[in-house]
């Protein structure tokens, strides 16, 4: 009986993550009835997307990162509003309000999303591209594919260069069936602690940590987040940082010095890629400098391209 008493707990132990992530809600219309903004229907699912800053005026397209959505957006995209920029914020696959395809979530996987919305909204004007954390790495990869449609390219705390996920992520990325078992089971609590603990950070998003929190509810976020690390995050992205300054494509990087996330150090691996890529340092901010130090950032941003 004891014998039967383990082989069922230790059953138990491996099928709940599976059953944890099969319970979890899905995003559905109901829940987009009551999102900001507007929805695409593009090949490989709905992608949620938004208008923000001035009504005319030329384009910016923001990209943000591998576990907050669009909304992380809000307060630079204020900013370049004020400059005059017509702002395109949407959601990649896997987080807020869009669909939650399966398939790996490498740069081909999010250059695609991004390609088949701008075809979507007949955009076909150049644009600055802007990327935020993994944001940057898709951004980098995108721009590298169509320099031709990028007017400038803003990098923010980007992946790509070097980081520290912590190591419950390092286990998943790098461990098939044991990473799948973690992301799963344990993942989504691990970002809930470390989400919780940004509480005391200054935000221009007042309900910052309460909507991050709320990502990890979701059926479909932990498997996404696994495959962007396995994917886009796992990339050697030098080949593309090398095309964009053979392009000759106007690059500005922007770092937190107390980023523990994205380390600085990724700012001399980018200056021997890219020598003439402009970067600038703000010296007292942290991986959450797109919402915790707008100001500073915005001030790094008022020489970008018009035209």
């Amino acid at each position: 009986m004891i014998g039967w008493g383990f082989l069922a707990a230790a059953i138990a132990i491996v099928v709940w993550p599976f059953l944890t992530e099969a319970i979890r809600p899905r995003m559905r219309d109901r829940e987009r009835a009551l999102a900001p903004g507007e929805f695409a229907d593009l090949p490989r699912g709905v992608t949620h997307y938004r208008f923000l800053g001035a009504p005319n005026g030329p384009l910016a397209v923001c990209v943000h990162g591998l576990t907050t959505p669009s909304f992380v957006w809000e307060p630079v995209a204020e900013k370049l509003g004020d400059m005059g920029f017509r702002v395109l914020v949407y959601d990649l696959y896997g987080r807020g309000y869009s669909d939650r395809p399966k398939g790996a979530q490498d740069a081909a996987f999010f250059c695609d999303q991004l390609d088949a919305l701008l075809d979507e909204l007949h955009i076909d004007v150049p644009f600055t591209l802007l990327g935020y954390s993994m944001g940057g790495a898709i951004a980098t990869a995108y721009a590298a594919r169509h320099p031709g449609r990028i007017r400038e390219l803003v990098l923010i705390a980007p992946a790509g260069l070097g980081h520290d996920l912590g190591p419950v992520a390092d286990l998943a990325a790098n461990h098939d069936k044991l990473g799948k078992w973690l992301a799963l089971g344990f993942y989504p609590q691990a970002l809930r602690r470390a989400t919780q603990a940004d509480r005391a950070l200054p935000s221009a998003i007042p309900d910052m940590v309460d909507r991050q929190i709320l990502e990890t509810r979701w059926r479909g976020f932990a498997p996404a987040v696994l495959s962007s690390l396995r994917g886009i995050m796992s990339e050697d992205l030098a080949p593309a940082h090398t095309a964009i300054a053979e392009a000759e494509l106007p690059v500005l990087a922007i770092w937190g010095r107390q980023d523990e996330v994205i380390p600085i150090s990724g700012l001399g691996k980018l200056a021997e890629w890219n020598r003439d890529a402009r970067q600038e340092v703000i010296e007292q901010a942290g991986h959450a400098l797109a919402y915790t130090h707008v100001d500073e950032v915005a001030a790094t941003l008022e020489n970008l391209r018009r035209a």
